[in-house]
Formats: C-alpha cells, structure tokens, sequence
C-alpha cells in the first residue's frame, strides 16, 4: 500500500451539487459531474461479528437489510486480520495479494466482462434485524477508501449482490414486492 493524499471531496458534496445549478454547462456535464460527486442518502447500521467485533455499512435501502444475507468487506479492511479464521488465512492472504495489483478503477469498474470475486473469511456477523447468521467475505469491488469500506449484501434486489451470491452459492431473500407485479423469485 502507497501513501498518498486524498482529497475529501464528500465534505463538500451538498456546495459542489447546489453550485452546479448556478453553470452555465451543457446537462448532459452537470449530470457527469453529479455522478462523480456521488452523494447519496442512507443510513449506517452496524453489525457484529459472533467474536464482537464492530463494523458498519452504508446502505441507501436499510429497508432491505432483512435480506441481508452476507456481508462483504474491502481486502484492505482493517478488521480482515481478527476476522479470518486460521483455517482460511492462506486463501485470505493470497486474495488480498491479488487485489493489491488492481487499480482501483480495476475494481470498480461496472463491465459486465469483469467477473466480482470474492473469499470467505471464516467469519460470520449476525444480522441486527433477524438474528440470522450471515458470513463475511472479502471482495475485489468494495473499497476501503469508499464509504465505510463494508457492503451489505442483499442479493434479491441488488445485481452485483445477485451474480456474487449466485457464483458462490449464497442464499437470497426476496423482503420488497413491487405492488401489482408477479412475485418474484430470489
């Protein structure tokens, strides 16, 4: 890992969008620019890990969070180290190596072509709304500089959480039903 200066754009997030009505800029830049600037709304919950450690997500849907049904934590996360189990520390450690060579445009990168892989840490947190048992996995498209550097999983009604769940054999639960439509399936 390189240090380097970040500059902490998210603090100024609600100026740089309210500025943006005041440009004259063709639409079509002021959308490219509210999409780099990247403001949501949502809540923090945090969740623990059976052995009590503390981690916290970002979620813009916390009505969803009763279909949580993994976590995923940046290879880089702090909390990495006191979450993988002796047993699974040599594939964790190989798959942080692996991560450490992509760029973070690597990683992010919403190409179809690009497969999202993931390794189990051992671990397991409880879901705070179900008492469900849910493992904790490490992934390439969650970054430890981005938000809490932790997403939660909610495989029925997010399309990464989907193809992660369905490539590694994880359960899916359906919690929102879109009124007048057939129900759907996880």
């Amino acid at each position: 890992d390189l240090e380097q200066w970040y500059y902490r754009i998210t603090q100024y997030a609600d100026e740089l969008l309210e500025g943006l009505d005041t440009v004259d800029w063709p639409e079509r830049v002021k959308t490219m620019q509210r999409n780099w600037i990247g403001r949501s709304e949502g809540g923090r919950l945090i969740f623990r890990s059976e052995a009590g450690h503390e981690f916290e997500v970002f979620t813009t849907r916390p009505d969803t969070v009763w279909g949580a049904t993994f976590m995923v934590l940046a290879p880089e996360h702090p909390l990495v180290g006191e979450l993988t189990t002796p047993e699974n520390a040599d594939a964790v450690a190989a798959y942080q190596d692996a991560a450490r060579r992509e760029s973070e445009i690597e990683r992010m990168s919403t190409d179809a072509s690009k497969p999202k892989t993931g390794v189990f840490t051992g671990s397991y947190c409880l879901n705070p709304f179900t008492g469900r048992q849910v493992p904790i996995w490490l992934g390439n498209f969650v970054l430890a500089e981005y938000g809490t550097g932790a997403v939660m999983a909610v495989p029925a009604h997010d399309q990464r959480d989907f193809d992660f769940s369905k490539k590694y054999g994880m359960e899916r639960i359906v919690v929102i039903q879109p009124e007048g439509e057939a129900p759907l399936t996880p």
